[in-house]
């Protein structure tokens, strides 16, 4: 493994941020997959006041915090003790921060046992033991994906399940009690007939978009159609794009379809 510029690393991780800097990490990342840059990546960058984070795995398959004054060529690294199996890109990093400032991780997951763990100070990199977020459905977990509100609450969202049978699940942490709480257990259900692919984001108005397509199967040519949903209060309620409200959970009937595409159409879990 060759150590390779902040611009690549950051081209791997998938980001549109603008780190394109000269300086280079003091520590090569892993490139013989591509889980350090896969599309359904939850968050590969993270910024809050001053300071922007990113993370990756090194060529040991170590994970690699690191973080800088945003406008600044020069990042503070930290080789944590936390691995992943790299040789899955499933198993991709997904960070964010929260209002107060403290670093949250999810790392290594692919139908696996939820992986989670948390800054032990603001602004740090050192990171607290690894924890469970509620405590249930956090056994076969993927896709992890957290998002900040404008209170500072995150969520976090991730499938429950499996390829062809599984459950969008979104969790809630509070700032104030500085716990997570199950917002919602199933807010897209595959009814353990398929699963959805999403994709989510939070527009300047904090509204939530969701988008996703459906899979019957573990083939990923069962893919089918383009559904739609979206929250006005974080991740509470949910309505389609005419602002009727849905009848949580979502499933393959009640949905909104954006588009109707067929199976074996070539089209992508996520985009």
């Amino acid at each position: 493994m060759k150590p390779f510029s902040l611009l690549a690393c950051t081209y791997l991780l998938g980001t549109s941020l603008a780190l394109a800097q000269t300086s280079t990490l003091p520590d090569s990342g892993w490139a013989k997959t591509s889980v350090n840059g896969v599309v359904f990546r939850g968050n590969s960058v993270a910024t809050f006041g001053k300071l922007q984070y990113t993370a990756y795995y090194n060529g040991a398959g170590k994970v690699v915090l690191a973080k800088r004054t945003r406008g600044s060529v020069t990042w503070t690294t930290k080789v944590t003790s936390l691995t992943g199996a790299v040789s899955d890109a499933h198993n991709s990093i997904s960070i964010q921060v929260d209002g107060d400032g403290f670093l949250h991780l999810a790392w290594d997951m692919h139908g696996t046992k939820l992986r989670y763990c948390k800054s032990l100070v603001a602004g740090g990199l050192d990171m607290g033991p690894e924890q469970a977020m509620v405590g249930n459905l956090e056994s076969s977990v993927t896709y992890p994906q957290f998002f900040r509100l404008a209170n500072g609450n995150l969520l976090f969202l991730y499938r429950d399940g499996s390829s062809g049978s599984g459950d969008l699940t979104l969790n809630r942490y509070d700032l104030k009690t500085k716990t997570w709480t199950r917002l919602q257990t199933k807010l897209v259900d595959g009814e353990g007939l398929r699963n959805a692919y999403w994709q989510c984001h939070i527009d300047r108005n904090g509204v939530l978009h969701l988008s996703w397509v459906w899979r019957e199967t573990t083939d990923v040519s069962t893919n089918h159609d383009m559904c739609y949903a979206k929250s006005r209060d974080g991740g509470v309620t949910w309505e389609k794009s005419d602002g009727t409200n849905y009848s949580l959970p979502i499933t393959a009937t009640s949905a909104e379809y954006a588009l109707k595409i067929a199976q074996k159409s070539d089209l992508i879990n996520q985009t």
